[in-house]
């Protein structure tokens, strides 16, 4: 029976301080999913007994199916919960004020037969979200509109990569992490692990964790790293649905033994052994003749009870069920093994409530969190209304609207979507008219804005919505009618001179691409249609349309393709499409200084370009592409931060014209000449020419990327209308391909980082599948206690279609791979050579996109005096 109604929750909404907004990230398959389903069972949504099979947060039919999620899914809860007089001041010390519960005249005439809104209700709106690599952009949506993230561990595992990559995307977002550790019954049932082990395994998960937080911290989010004595981790099992905090076992004891909770707490974790002869307690074990507190007081019931049942010792059973204080009931006295262990567990040590407190008490509200998070959101000067209303998370009349849209989610009506997202300001209401800003909007400008009615706003609840008339500040909540206007993300508003809330940075880059084409001709306006409607329902997905009239989807991995071909075919279009072989993006570079200076004329031969390349760093490239340098920096700053990190010359950074592709690509244009009448006139048209050479280069069409190009010497015609944009551009563009020609050109691709999980007995099948695929394996470690070895290794992307199922083949199963978009590397060989591999590939992607099959010859471009 579901413990709330929508009229309550809406109440609660009010009440900013009792909100958390809270995300659940970790790796795949660490029980992201199978625990939130305690919290759905806590708040009476699921049946307690189906908790952690009904995997209530997967709704797509393909997640139940594979057992992954794959979109993030909201939903928002209502829970009561008391907290203690410590917990009180632990929670006003975070919110920084004194508790104020203002019952509004609708809080207070709130349904009888329910429970009351009050100091001790909270609403907690909780987004599920995938773990694997590919899906990594949908985490980074999810983060952005929580304050608070629930991170998931194994105990067997520990930390792997993508734990780390989401923690990392949660502290640069200023996210406020708390641990579970999970898969504890593993460790009891399969590994038979003691007590003394457990405790080393749970410590080794929480260093690691902490590690990762200390690389990355944020001054303003503070100390955010997890310790277990301050009651930020919790351990247990999501599938058996039972899992502790030492706050809980402190509380019991403190009562039992009369020692303070404070005291207690602290003597739980660490080296802290009990004498019980000398009743006191002391910090070293004797040689091995103490055991540790946490072993004695919490480990070892939970071993003996599992012993217990497991062993079906039905009168040692009724004896610790006594001593802990459990009564079943008659249906349940009959089961025995697992399904016993999971009644006994959930009924001694809940989850949902461990997970509850440490939601509450250790997660920010929105009120609190907007205070340090509003740098990282707001985009505009941070002292203006709009800044100043998400900095106390303003709720009252006339305060601006101001709410994020992070990503879309389909509904039931089949090619609409809702927008979802989380109101920061204000309030937004159905019928209301707000300003639509999409990411390119500049402030004062007409460009990607739209002046539109909400038509309706809704709760997420998982696979349902409720409609309800408002909904104020920090909250998540959906949009009706949004759809139409925004791509994927976007800013809601009602202030005028608001500037937008920041676009997320993804923490990958869609390098796999495959062309589609329908089946049947009449099929093509279908396709275009359904290509739009992906291109919205997924954060990261790229569609677009080639010169050669291919449609080209791009995405993050081989999986992240196949699911949106799935949607594409089956949810947007309805009928099948001709799906080519993946291909991969390459990258153009040049690996010296050109030979000798370039010079182009002009189609009507009055004016002469002369021009020279030559490579970037590696290091300067990945600035650039980091966002740490860009076009939109004060010039003299950026040329001195050039200056001091990348050995530029200060003169030749200040005059740097521009960054190609699309103005933010890792190419440069920049000018060398001295005294050159009207350079100023012809300046756009040179930069406009760069741009398109660098979008489409001369080698195989594709981008360049680490290439520097300096202007050495300009002459021009003396009257104006001889040197127009017509006349500059096409020469710039031919003396950029020119001299790129003469440094050396190089073909850069794509690597993939790959992080292999596998038993030492089949580590062998592992190199030989990599060797096969030109992959480098430059890190192994043993994981300390289990029998797997992780590996790194690097693998060019076109290599590594296939890679899964070919080593899951070669190790019969045994190796969990995951690759992630890590670098780009060069090809060796020489492009120009057509034998060469990189002359290959060319060949390759030149046949493909329908271009004369060799590399147009030097004297194309280049002119002579």
């Amino acid at each position: 029976m579901v413990n709330f109604t929508t009229e309550q929750l809406r109440a609660l909404m009010d009440l900013k301080y009792n909100i958390r907004s809270m995300s659940v990230i970790a790796h795949v398959d660490h029980g992201k999913s199978t625990l939130t389903d305690s919290l759905v069972a806590k708040a009476g949504i699921i049946a307690q007994k189906h908790a952690g099979e009904t995997r209530y947060t997967d709704t797509r039919a393909d997640e139940a199916e594979r057992g992954i999620t794959i979109k993030s899914t909201g939903i928002s809860m209502f829970f009561e919960y008391k907290l203690s007089e410590g917990e009180r001041a632990e929670v006003d010390a975070m919110e920084g004020r004194a508790l104020k519960v203002s019952g509004g005249g609708d809080a207070t005439a709130a349904e009888s037969d329910g429970p009351n809104i009050g100091a001790d209700s909270y609403l907690i709106n909780l987004i599920d979200s995938p773990g694997h690599v590919d899906f990594s952009s949908e985490v980074t949506a999810a983060l952005r509109i929580t304050d608070g993230a629930l991170v998931v561990v194994d105990t067997i595992e520990g930390v792997c990569v993508q734990t780390e990559t989401v923690l990392r995307q949660a502290i640069g977002e200023r996210v406020r992490p708390v641990l579970h550790v999970n898969k504890v019954d593993r460790a009891l049932l399969e590994l038979q692990l003691s007590p003394e082990d457990m405790y080393q395994c749970f410590q080794r998960s929480v260093e690691s964790v902490n590690v990762i937080i200390a690389t990355y911290n944020d001054e303003l989010l503070g100390d955010c790293q997890v310790y277990p004595e301050r009651g930020t981790v919790s351990f247990g099992s999501g599938l058996h649905q039972w899992g502790f905090t030492l706050c809980k076992f402190a509380r019991m004891y403190s009562e039992k033994f009369g020692i303070a909770y404070d005291k207690m707490m602290q003597k739980l974790w660490g080296d802290n052994y009990f004498d019980a002869k000398g009743k006191k307690w002391v910090k070293s074990d004797r040689d091995g003749t103490l055991e540790r507190a946490f072993c004695q007081f919490i480990m070892t019931p939970i071993c003996k009870m599992f012993a217990a049942i497991m062993e079906d010792k039905k009168l040692k059973i009724q004896k610790l069920l006594k001593a802990v204080g459990v009564t079943l009931k008659k249906e349940d006295e009959e089961l025995v093994g697992k399904p016993l262990l999971k009644r006994v567990m959930q009924k001694w040590l809940p989850v949902g409530d461990a997970i509850l407190e440490m939601i509450v008490v250790k997660l920010p509200s929105p009120a609190a969190a907007q205070r340090y998070r509003v740098e990282n959101l707001y985009d505009g000067p941070l002292d203006d209304a709009c800044a100043n209303a998400i900095r106390t998370c303003d709720t009252s009349d006339g305060a601006p609207l101001m709410m994020y849209i992070s990503k879309m989610v389909p509904s039931s009506d089949r090619g609409r979507f809702f927008a979802f997202g989380r109101v920061f300001s204000g309030k937004i209401a159905t019928g209301q008219k707000v300003r639509i800003m999409g990411p390119n909007y500049v402030p004062g400008k007409k460009s990607d804005l739209w002046v539109k009615n909400i038509q309706r706003t809704l709760i997420m609840m998982g696979r349902f919505q409720e409609q309800v008339q408002d909904i104020p500040a920090g909250n998540t909540c959906g949009l009706v009618g949004v759809d139409q206007y925004l791509l994927k993300s976007g800013t809601i508003t009602t202030h005028d001179e608001a500037h937008c809330i920041k676009t997320m940075k993804f923490s990958v880059s869609p390098v796999v691409r495959c062309a589609v084409e329908p089946k049947k001709a009449q099929d093509l306006p279908k396709l275009v249609e359904g290509l739009k409607r992906l291109a919205k329902s997924d954060p990261m997905v790229l569609c677009y349309t080639e010169e050669s009239g291919e449609h080209i989807i791009a995405a993050t991995g081989e999986l992240h393709l196949e699911i949106c071909l799935k949607d594409l075919q089956e949810d947007f279009m309805g009928t099948d499409v001709k799906v080519s072989d993946p291909v991969v993006s390459y990258r153009e570079s040049c690996s010296a200084k050109s030979s000798q200076t370039c010079l182009s004329k002009s189609p009507n031969k009055h004016n002469r370009l002369y021009m020279e390349a030559h490579p970037l760093s590696e290091e300067l490239s990945d600035a650039i592409e980091a966002g740490k340098i860009s076009a939109k920096d004060d010039p003299k700053l950026r040329a001195r931060a050039m200056a001091d990190e990348y050995g530029w010359d200060v003169t030749d950074a200040r005059k740097i014209w521009g960054f190609g592709p699309d103005g933010g690509g890792a190419n440069v244009v920049y000018d060398q000449t001295k005294g050159v009448n009207y350079l100023g006139e012809i300046r756009e048209s040179i930069v406009a020419g760069f741009q398109w050479a660098t979008k489409c280069s001369v080698l195989c069409d594709e981008q360049m990327r680490g290439v520097a190009f300096k202007l050495l010497d300009v002459t021009l015609h003396a009257d104006a209308i001889h040197r127009g944009m017509g006349q500059i551009m096409p020469t710039a563009r031919r003396v950029i391909f020119a001299s790129l020609l003469l440094a050396q050109p190089v073909l850069q691709e794509p690597l993939f980082l790959v992080d292999i999980s596998v038993p030492q007995d089949a580590m062998g099948g592992c190199y030989g599948v990599l060797t096969r695929r030109r992959g480098v394996v430059f890190s192994e470690e043993q994981r300390p206690g289990t029998p797997m070895v992780q590996m790194k290794a690097h693998m060019p992307v076109m290599e590594s279609f296939g890679f899964n199922a070919d080593v899951r083949a070669a190790t019969g199963g045994k190796a969990f791979p995951q690759m992630v978009f890590s670098h780009w590397a060069v090809l060796q060989g020489d492009p120009t050579d057509p034998e060469s591999k990189p002359g290959k590939v060319i060949e390759g992607v030149r046949k493909r996109k329908g271009l004369a099959p060799e590399i147009p010859p030097l004297d194309r471009f280049l002119d002579r005096l």
